[in-house]
């Protein structure tokens, strides 16, 4: 697994700080992983996706969006 991320805050993040994600995607070698934490918390830990669960992930919350 791989402990070195570039992080990027979520785009849909809440403006008041209040339900913000991060996405984190490996510094240096192959895209093995896609990992996920509270940017709130950022050393509470993470949870990490390998690309096809991360597509999965992002799959499932577009279309729950949508049903809103």
């Amino acid at each position: 697994m791989t402990s070195d991320f570039h992080w990027r805050k979520s785009s849909f993040s809440g403006n008041a700080q209040q339900e913000c994600v991060e996405v984190g995607f490996p510094v240096a070698g192959p895209l093995d992983e896609v990992a996920v934490r509270d940017s709130k918390d950022p050393e509470g830990g993470h949870f990490a996706l390998s690309p096809a669960g991360w597509r999965g992930f992002l799959a499932k919350l577009t279309q729950n969006a949508s049903v809103r």
